[in-house]
């Protein structure tokens, strides 16, 4: 909390050249990108950092192959093009990934010419990923005996790309960025409004986590509906950035903008269930309304969606027809000892896709093939800009373009080629690699550990590692692991506290990690030194916290059963969830 604290202090002691409205993948990337090149950024989120739809992804960095079907091939060109440099700017964590997609009987393409697109696809990607294949259904059935191919005419593999941890941490790492290079950023910190003042823009922002009572906590509910109290406070910028994603129109309400664009909103879930099948790709479906689902790895864990639902408002949760749409259709296209229903459910993720629209278009085109393309309206009277759409894959280009429109509006770009993302150099991963080697940290990597110890340390945390690896030096027991079956080292822990702004419980355990993505609330409740856990990260705070999380009502788990849930990490022997299990810690 100290660093968020002496953020926030510094929020109102100056005025800041652009204030980023809204932390998740467009706000995070626009702040990277200005504050790497030197432009005095200020970042707010009235909820932490990619709370919203940025970790509500299926987690896929992939190039719009579904959009060639609308031939909307420019979009298809720059999409692979950015993941392509993602996967070059960031080995460790946007990886090549291949997809088996099965083409069943009576479907409106023949499966040799959707694989002749992909030929297409990869062509437009530059040749950059590995060749795509076409194949029988027997060979479907030899590489993949979970699929069921009784129905099938052939299918066909190409390549994309996914994100080995979770979608928010990947956000959250272009904010840590952006404090890295001066930026002052602040989570649960939400703006009440904003009006122009003397050539600048005044913000009203209050602290959420000041304001103490359930109805001032935030949540979906449209940005600045609260008014001004005791715990509000100004901050200053000459520029203003609404990056609030699918609440932009809400809050350009607050400061009377009028833009071109305007969201659309199609609600998307996808169901954590046990791991389906060992393999290491994605598999593809065409569900029943004709879109592509996919069964994701997820570690120990698959991830199986999505929907595509049209909605008024971005405040959305899960409903029983959309798990009854997602268990149908992977039922359907498994052959499972046992179809899976609501019992195997670990997790769900339900977000919005906001969907930018042209408001002279009208709503009028097939709303399924809308696109996920970003657009960015640019008021040079007001020094105003708004984001709207927009997605992971395309975040450098968010990035870039954002900082073309603050220097329009006349902000200096003191370092312009200034590279403001990707991986530290190698040979900062070479010295932290050979550290690593001398102390032989690999031998400590779990059992159960998916990848040895340098791997996930480097990718989680690049150069900061050193850090770690110097607490583990100091006091070995800093490297034993913390949480089994999800990972997490004792000295993660510390780091996290000291670095990553957690300012709630859920901040950890869903973003910064994917705990609660990968183990039911009882199995977290039950946790062996939870408790103490939550004092590393809340000292005198820590029960207040622990209490809060249990008793948040989190939409996305409330059809999981308790008395049903049987899911790895183990079960007792009467059905019962088994904690999960913290190493050196007692239970509290």
């Amino acid at each position: 909390m100290q660093l968020r604290n002496s953020n926030i202090r510094k929020l109102t002691s100056e005025t800041f050249d652009v204030l980023v409205i809204g932390g998740g993948i467009n706000g995070a990337s626009a702040a990277a990108a200005l504050a790497g090149k030197g432009v005095r950024v200020g970042l707010i989120d009235r909820g932490d950092f990619a709370g919203s739809t940025s970790m509500h992804s299926s987690n896929l960095v992939w190039g719009g192959i579904k959009y060639m079907e609308s031939h909307d091939f420019a979009l298809v060109r720059k999409l692979c093009k950015s993941r392509n440099h993602l996967i070059k700017s960031f080995p460790s964590t946007v990886q090549e990934i291949r997809f088996l997609t099965t083409i069943a009987k009576g479907f409106r393409y023949q499966p040799r010419y959707l694989w002749a697109g992909t030929w297409l696809y990869w062509l437009m990607g530059n040749g950059f990923t590995r060749l795509p294949r076409f194949l029988k259904p027997s060979a479907i059935k030899k590489e993949e005996a979970i699929i069921d191919t009784r129905e099938a005419v052939g299918g066909f593999e190409y390549s994309d790309a996914y994100l080995h941890d979770n979608d928010a941490r990947f956000v959250f790492n272009f904010v840590r960025t952006a404090l890295n290079h001066g930026a002052v950023a602040a989570n649960y910190v939400e703006s009440l409004g904003a009006h122009r003042e003397n050539g600048a823009w005044v913000i009203q922002a209050r602290d959420v986590m000041k304001a103490g009572t359930d109805e001032d906590r935030p949540d979906e509910n449209s940005p600045g509906e609260n008014s001004p109290d005791e715990n509000s406070f100004e901050i200053r910028a000459k520029v203003l950035i609404n990056a609030a994603g699918p609440w932009v129109d809400q809050h350009n309400r607050l400061t009377g903008q009028q833009t071109q664009h305007h969201h659309a909103y199609s609600k998307g879930i996808h169901l954590i269930v046990p791991r389906l099948t060992d393999s290491q790709r994605v598999l593809a479906f065409f569900a029943d309304d004709g879109r592509l689902f996919f069964v994701i790895p997820m570690g120990q864990r698959t991830c199986i969606g999505t929907t595509d639902t049209r909605m008024e408002s971005p405040e959305v949760h899960v409903t029983d027809e959309d798990i009854a749409f997602v268990l149908d259709n992977i039922n359907k296209r498994l052959c499972l000892d046992k179809p899976l229903d609501k019992s195997d459910i670990i997790s769900t993720r339900c977000g919005v896709r906001p969907l930018a629209i042209k408001a002279s278009n009208g709503n009028d085109r097939d709303f399924l093939q809308l696109s996920r393309k970003h657009a960015i309206d640019t008021d040079s009277d007001t020094a105003h800009i708004s984001i709207f759409g927009g997605k992971l894959t395309d975040c450098l280009n968010v990035g870039e373009e954002i900082v073309d429109e603050v220097k329009h509006l006349g902000v200096d770009i003191p370092h312009p080629h200034y590279r403001w993302y990707g991986e530290p150099p190698e040979a900062v991963k070479k010295a932290f690699l050979h550290q690593a080697r001398l102390m032989n940290l690999d031998a400590m990597t779990s059992p159960e550990s998916s990848e040895p110890l340098t791997t996930r340390l480097w990718r989680r945390y690049g150069a900061q590692a050193m850090d770690m690896l110097e607490a583990i030096r100091e006091d070995p027991s800093q490297g034993e692991l913390l949480i089994e079956g999800t990972e997490y080292l004792r000295c993660e822990l510390y780091q996290a506290q000291r670095r990553e702004m957690i300012t709630r419980l859920e901040d950890f355990l869903r973003r910064r990690s994917k705990i609660s993505l990968v183990a039911t609330d009882d199995q977290i409740r039950q946790s062996p030194g939870l408790m103490e856990a939550c004092r590393i990260l809340f000292g005198d705070q820590a029960q207040a916290r622990f209490d809060e999380y249990f008793a948040a009502e989190r939409s996305p788990r409330e059809y999981l059963s308790n008395e049903n849930c049987s899911n790895e990490p183990g079960d007792d022997s009467a059905g019962n969830p088994a904690p999960l299990k913290i190493a050196g810690m007692t239970p509290s």
